[in-house]
């Protein structure tokens, strides 16, 4: 299974494009900040991750506030048929601290 769940905050954001089907697209850059324990040792871990989101996600994605910490939810892809990067897919979104 490809999922990924991930608490993060948009630190960049492009403007919503849309496909030849009209569907709309929200790219953005997460970034994400925490500690972990790996093998009994405290392990701090940081990253930025390039992010995309279509349909419904758009607009959830397009009113997500820069800087707050959100759960995102979705799955990662290749950029295109021929990249080797991937590309984190948001389906949900959710605040932190609401059910």
């Amino acid at each position: 299974m490809n999922r990924l769940q991930l608490t993060a905050s948009v630190v960049e954001r492009e403007p919503v494009r849309y496909t030849p089907a009209g569907i709309p697209i929200a790219s953005c850059t997460l970034q994400h900040a925490a500690e972990v324990v790996e093998a009994g040792i405290a392990r701090k871990i940081e990253l930025t991750l390039q992010a995309v989101a279509a349909g419904e996600a758009s607009g959830k994605l397009e009113s997500c506030p820069m800087g707050v910490e959100t759960r995102f939810t979705g799955f990662l892809a290749k950029k295109s048929r021929n990249a080797r990067t991937l590309v984190f897919h948001i389906t949900e979104l959710q605040d932190i601290g609401k059910d």
